[in-house]
């Protein structure tokens, strides 16, 4: 009995050896212990975590403990906390007068912008069209309010009408007012949901300049557009599809515009959360692991007002919190990483990426060091799509600057997590733009090569039902281990990974 307990032990002992020291520690990664920090962080105590509140800053403080207690050393800028200073801006009066009309914000005009006025301002008023560099060589719109065409009412012609308006500011325009083409019935919809962006506070992350170019713009409605210059709207739209060549734009007679804007500004601290492992032989060279803390807090309505943001992003954040305790307890074991690990949980991304944003402009490791970024937002539940299909991932921006990080990614799934690897957000041409909307876009845009692991829309986003209950810690231990797998290989092989794509 006894040879045979000593030929088990030593067989036993044998396998274990065998057995690759990376997948010893991503056993670690437990939906136990997944689940016993996310009934934490996404708790109705901590009020949804909106950036600056009580709630955040509780979260911040857990978060904060639990890597001093893992054994994770306080970074290069010398504490766990990396402090933000936002500002958060609310507009407590806007209008437009034409002639004796007033049009007031969130009705037949919204005010988009952070700047006040001094007073009302009473500037003459022109109508651009689409504001075409043919246009704007044979019209003045210097020190003018200009009303410009949108193609539609929709949240894509945002990006267009912000380098629009730049290239109306560098010529001395002093006001946009932006109207939409097509039924005019489609304007109240809309600006409706502006209402839900514009009427309370909005957050940015430097303190608004009075006197910068970009002083806010006005969506009006095409009765508004109309009245400003006596012009049928029919008519402004024919004017508009007309050759530059004809100059059709310079035959509507300019009229007279009055607007008034207050904003009221107040600071808001808010922080990231940073934690730092050091490697060893390639110690300057830093990978970075990064979830975003923070959520949406409060909702006004509804019997549930605490938006817990269990999977946005409560899943990543206790992903970064599991990974850290598993890769110090590595280098407890004497299986330090060669390359340094810096864990950071990110504040304000709800707001703009903010808390991305500042590190990247404030590096506390220098970005020319930073080999990689990978990003976990979204990873503890399945979206409609895969209801009842294979365990999966979205995987995204992989192979968008560097070859061997998208191989690396792959091939550790194939060898170890098996997950199906869902590349459909990856086409940066796709409507959601998702490449562009976590806070590794902060690291991407900089040249540093990224992965967003992301589990998709599903239909509890964004509201008080995105609760720990739906999560599927099975599933988001797995997907963990994929992140710590290509950690792993990124932080200990020889050569630091190349950018070849820009």
């Amino acid at each position: 009995m006894k040879k045979i307990l000593f030929l088990f032990l030593l067989i036993s002992s044998s396998v274990f050896a065998q057995e690759p020291v990376a997948t010893r520690y991503a056993e670690m990664i437990t939906p136990a212990d997944l689940k016993e920090n996310l009934t934490i962080i996404a708790s109705d105590a901590l009020e949804g975590r909106y950036t600056g509140s009580r709630g955040q800053k509780m979260a911040a403080a857990f978060i904060a403990n639990h890597f001093e207690t893992v054994g994770l050393a306080v970074p290069a800028n010398g504490s766990y906390y990396m402090p933000i200073e936002l500002s958060s801006s609310r507009t407590s009066d806007a209008y437009i007068k034409s002639g004796t009309v007033k049009y007031a914000n969130f009705n037949e005009v919204v005010y988009m912008g952070q700047a006040s006025t001094e007073g009302e301002i009473s500037v003459e008023a022109v109508f651009v069209g689409k504001a075409t560099d043919a246009d704007l060589a044979y019209l003045n719109v210097k020190d003018k309010a200009v009303i410009v065409l949108l193609d539609g009412l929709n949240f894509s012609v945002f990006g267009s009408l912000r380098k629009t308006s730049a290239a109306l500011r560098e010529k001395g325009a002093r006001m946009i007012l932006a109207v939409g083409a097509g039924k005019p019935e489609e304007y109240a919809p809309f600006a409706t949901q502006l209402k839900s962006y514009f009427s309370g506070n909005t957050l940015s992350l430097n303190k608004p300049d009075p006197n910068n170019a970009n002083k806010g713009m006005f969506l009006i409605n095409q009765e508004v557009a109309s009245k400003i210059v006596n012009t049928p709207f029919e008519k402004l739209e024919k004017a508009a599809k007309e050759p530059a060549a004809k100059k059709p734009l310079a035959k509507i007679k300019p009229g007279r515009v009055v607007y008034h804007v207050a904003v009221e500004t107040k600071i808001v601290k808010s922080e990231n959360i940073v934690g730092f492992l050091e490697g060893t032989d390639k110690k300057d060279e830093v990978i970075v692991l990064s979830a975003h803390f923070d959520h949406i807090g409060l909702q006004h309505q509804g019997d549930d007002k605490v938006n817990n943001g269990a999977d946005d992003d409560g899943s990543g954040t206790v992903s970064i919190l599991q990974l850290a305790k598993v890769f110090a307890q590595a280098k407890k074991d004497g299986h330090g990483p060669r390359r340094s690990i810096l864990f950071m949980t990110v504040t304000g991304e709800e707001e703009g990426l903010f808390g991305s944003q500042y590190y990247v402009e404030h590096p506390i490791y220098p970005l020319a060091n930073t080999v990689a970024d990978l990003n976990i937002d979204m990873v503890g539940r399945r979206d409609p799509e895969h209801a009842g299909k294979p365990d999966y991932v979205y995987v995204i921006g992989s192979d968008k600057l560097s070859s061997e990080l998208h191989e690396i990614n792959e091939r550790n799934n194939k060898t170890y997590t098996k997950l199906d690897f869902d590349y459909t957000y990856n086409d940066e041409k796709h409507p959601s733009n998702l490449y562009k909307r976590s806070d590794h876009w902060n690291f991407a845009k900089n040249n540093v090569p990224i992965v967003f692991y992301f589990d998709g829309i599903h239909e509890d986003y964004h509201k008080p039902s995105d609760e720990v209950s739906k999560i599927d810690f099975d599933l988001l231990a797995k997907r963990g281990k994929i992140v710590f797998y290509t950690a792993w290989e990124l932080a200990n092989r020889d050569n630091r990974i190349s950018v070849d794509k820009k």
